[in-house]
């Protein structure tokens, strides 16, 4: 399978996305998400853009490792799957996930942004 322009694209956001969420980075953050931008926690919580990004002031990443990528590129939108494995703090305490990540990109007015993200818990030994 070929790699288009538009999926090269996407994997630059999405690099960029995750070096944004590991260095706690609210400037490329606020740039990256749409206005509407919701996340879905591995527990079932929702999160807007503003509490998305605010939510960096308690919890923060050591590590981040993302495997098993896939993109999908349609007329204004694009579907990333991938498997992240973190370990993060949340307050004082130490967090360790094995997740399955869906990512919605959509391109709004020739800018793709980050409109939605969930997560779905992996077995541990996955």
């Amino acid at each position: 399978m070929s790699v288009t322009s538009q999926e090269s694209a996407i994997r630059q956001l999405q690099d960029e996305f995750d070096r944004a969420e590991l260095d706690a980075d609210a400037a490329a953050l606020r740039r990256l998400l749409s206005d509407d931008f919701l996340s879905i926690g591995p527990k079932g919580f929702v999160l807007d853009k503003e509490e998305w990004i605010g939510r960096h002031v308690h919890f923060t990443y050591e590590s981040l490792h993302i495997s098993e990528r896939d993109i999908r590129v349609y007329d204004k939108a694009a579907v990333v799957r991938n498997v992240q494995r973190n370990r993060a703090r949340y307050r004082d305490e130490q967090v360790e996930l094995v997740v399955r990540v869906s990512q919605i990109w959509v391109d709004v007015n020739g800018q793709w942004c980050l409109a939605g993200i969930q997560f779905s818990p992996m077995a541990h030994d996955a």
